[in-house]
């Protein structure tokens, strides 16, 4: 477990962070097709991953937005907005929002995810 601040109070995540330069851990998670994607789904662009809790909330979809527009400069990168949410919950907030520069990808049948990146 690592020990974040929330509101300025301490919580711990499921699982430690992954440290700075480590290589990434591979996933197996939900696209908004219903199929599975890991990293090799993407082949060699460079990945972003914006991990959150849920698109429901205000900070999570405010990061999702920022994402969305800084990738919009970046050539051969694919940022991927992970959540718990499910897929057709992740895209009815992307498309509401017109975020067209990101993948979504949906941890709900992967408890094991949140061990894997903290």
């Amino acid at each position: 477990m690592a020990t974040i601040t929330f509101k300025g109070n301490p919580i711990h995540t499921i699982g430690q962070l992954p440290s700075t330069g480590a290589a990434c851990p591979d996933f197996r998670l939900v696209a908004g097709d219903l199929s599975e994607a890991t990293l090799s789904t993407y082949g060699a662009k460079r990945k972003i991953l914006n991990i959150v809790p849920s698109l429901d909330t205000g900070i999570c979809q405010m990061s999702a937005r920022r994402f969305n527009t800084e990738a919009g400069a970046l050539t051969d990168t694919v940022i991927i907005n992970i959540s718990a949410d499910l897929p057709f919950a992740q895209k009815r907030f992307c498309d509401s929002e017109k975020l067209g520069h990101v993948v979504n990808l949906s941890s709900f049948r992967s408890p094991q995810f949140g061990h894997a990146f903290g």
